[in-house]
């Protein structure tokens, strides 16, 4: 049995979980038995149970010895987090329990004893990570499988996509409205089902804007368009490996060098953080068959079954 544990919340957005989800299917698929564990977010829950995924919330932040009551009632044999930053107390817990453990894009002094650290997000090479072992870049992502049925070229800057995350904790997509609103442009508007800033929004949308909430899948909603605007986390590594050019915004300082390294392999843009867009970039043409030809060729889809062949062999 594996425990996924991972962090959801406005503040903290939606990407761990949407990851882990991916990741579910692989162990799926392996039969590999597993629970996941989060912290309660009423959205969460709700998209969980629907799914029909076991899972069983926990106060993350308490002190007590949370992790060892639940190794021992499911049985759990490894444990997996992603949840960013972990603390060492958090993983002393879980080691003194003899199980293996697993940690996602982890800088925080939990990250130093774990026995892999998959840093899928990480492009400064001079950057040293914690871990026993550590995986690094794009090859480790997990990415949502049904991207296989839509990966294409694009050629022209026709349709484009809004897409800031799960929540959007601090409402970029009502600042990318207004640029393109400045801009003449339109576009399709998705916000995912943490979104919060329905009132701010309303008053910027006109009728050159398509809002759509809670789309049964971004993947094919991605395949509609041209060109996407998105944050720093997963969508835009999903995008590219779509074969889908991206406008990258940082909603996080973590998120910069993701953007810079993304606009490195050529099939995105970086606008920079959300708190100073260069909204040149938003406003733009841009050489969108070139940037297509790079993101399909940059970013492959075996990431999942490679994390998982790295997790297997720790037993």
């Amino acid at each position: 049995m594996f425990a996924l544990c991972i962090e959801a919340s406005h503040r903290r957005g939606m990407g761990h979980l949407f990851r882990m989800l991916n990741f579910c299917d692989t162990l799926a698929e392996r039969n590999i038995p597993f629970r996941i564990l989060v912290n309660p977010h009423e959205v969460t829950e709700a998209l969980l149970a629907q799914r029909r995924i076991p899972f069983e919330t926990v106060d993350l932040a308490v002190q007590n010895d949370w992790q060892s009551a639940l190794i021992r009632k499911h049985g759990i044999t490894l444990w997996v987090d992603d949840r960013l930053d972990t603390d060492a107390q958090h993983a002393t817990k879980i080691r003194q329990c003899g199980i293996p453990r697993v940690t996602f894009d982890d800088r925080g002094s939990g990250a130093a004893s774990a026995d892999l650290n998959i840093a899928a997000l990480a492009f400064d090479g001079s950057e040293s990570l914690p871990g026993k072992r550590v995986l690094r870049g794009p090859r480790f992502l997990v990415l949502n499988r049904e991207i296989a049925r839509y990966r294409r070229l694009r050629t022209a800057e026709d349709s484009v996509v809004v897409t800031l995350g799960g929540s959007d904790t601090y409402g970029v997509t009502i600042t990318v409205v207004r640029i393109l609103k400045a801009a003449g442009r339109h576009a399709t508007v998705i916000v995912g089902p943490g979104f919060e800033h329905e009132a701010g929004l309303n008053t910027v949308l006109n009728a050159d804007f398509v809002l759509k909430r809670g789309v049964p899948s971004l993947i094919e909603e991605f395949n509609h368009h041209e060109l996407a605007i998105t944050g720093g986390g997963i969508t835009p590594f999903e995008a590219n490996a779509s074969g889908l050019p991206c406008i990258v915004i940082a909603n996080e300082a973590f998120e910069i060098p993701v953007g810079k390294g993304l606009a490195n392999l050529g099939g995105c843009i970086f606008a920079g953080h959300y708190s100073s867009i260069d909204e040149t970039a938003i406003s733009a043409a841009l050489p969108i068959e070139r940037m297509s030809k790079a993101a399909l060729a940059s970013i492959d889809l075996d990431g999942a079954k490679r994390v998982a062949d790295q997790i297997e062999a720790l037993f």
